[in-house]
């Protein structure tokens, strides 16, 4: 059932789309990229090309704004270790600002390209409409990052363990998320060494679903939040003395989506609720397109035996 497979597709993008900017603490994953997602769900043998476009409005005077486009191919292999599906994944992110200066000073939007993202979801079936998956993947800043955020002067490792119940229409889909790093950072060339080393502080951070099925229509609830881990006493007086300030925040929201046919979209919009820093609320809007490129050939029905009985 295509709709079926597109919902298990999302579980797939869930664990692979990204975001960064330095007023999400220090994690590159954006938080809230994998809400309305069956991520713990195993994809059907396939190709599968997804799409998200992600906007960030501050609540702060002047704030800059923040969006993140991030085109995604997972395969599906339908090969088994430890009996888990084997789905490897690519995908290039990129981050785009546009700033809201006072009048009097120019506004000039820009875009940073995050390192491509390569890695593997490995999804088990556990039946009765359960499933839980692991990712293992990395961003590959220290190759082809922009320099324009702090996360960048590092490799992103990241890993997710995810739970999803996918039964009667249901997405019930819990997911962490921990980004680490080597650090500390560093960039390369003469600016590089300029800047120096820079701290980095790893990140946790918790997306939760709860959405319905009725027919071509889903909705629902999501919430998702992310949390700076501390630094060790030296290292967060010198990301102190850089600048940082440990971050950390907390939404919920609201889904809707439709299955066209050919592809599924779905729309999200989600208010902080929590913030460390007073007056750093956001609201953030999401949209979100999921379409199979190849879907693996099903096995051909047994043809019916007669029944033939001897007297």
């Amino acid at each position: 059932m295509m709709l079926k497979k597109f919902a298990a597709a999302a579980g797939a993008f869930a664990a692979i789309t990204l975001g960064a900017t330095a007023s999400f603490a220090q994690s590159t994953t954006i938080p809230g990229e994998q809400v309305g997602l069956a991520v713990g769900a195993p994809l059907p043998e396939g190709i599968y090309a997804i799409d998200t476009f992600i906007y960030r409005r501050n609540d702060t005077r002047f704030s800059t704004d923040t969006a993140i486009n991030v085109p995604v191919l997972v395969w599906s292999t339908g090969f088994k270790l430890f009996g888990a599906n084997v789905q490897p994944l690519l995908a290039q992110p990129t981050v785009f600002g546009f700033p809201n200066n006072p009048g009097g000073l120019p506004n000039r939007d820009f875009s940073v390209n995050v390192g491509t993202l390569v890695g593997s979801i490995f999804a088990w079936d556990l039946g009765n409409n359960f499933g839980v998956s692991y990712l293992a993947a990395v961003h590959l800043n220290d190759l082809d990052a922009g320099r324009g955020l702090t996360q960048f002067s590092s490799n992103t490792y990241r890993q997710g363990f995810a739970a999803s119940y996918t039964g009667d229409g249901w997405n019930l889909t819990a997911n962490l998320t921990h980004n680490f790093y080597d650090s500390p950072g560093r960039f390369e060339g003469a600016a590089g060494r300029a800047i120096g080393p820079l701290y980095l502080a790893d990140a946790l951070l918790l997306d939760l679903t709860a959405t319905k099925k009725f027919g071509k229509f889903e909705v629902g609830a999501v919430a998702y939040g992310v949390t700076d881990l501390p630094l060790g006493g030296g290292d967060f007086a010198r990301a102190s003395a850089q600048g940082y300030t440990r971050a950390g925040r907390f939404a919920v929201g609201g889904l809707i989506g439709y299955d066209f046919g050919p592809f599924t979209a779905q729309l999200m919009v989600a208010r902080d609720v929590a913030v460390r820093t007073r007056g750093t609320e956001s609201t953030d809007g999401f949209i979100r397109l999921i379409a199979p490129l190849y879907s693996a050939p099903k096995a051909a029905e047994p043809m019916p035996v007669s029944l033939v009985r001897k007297y």
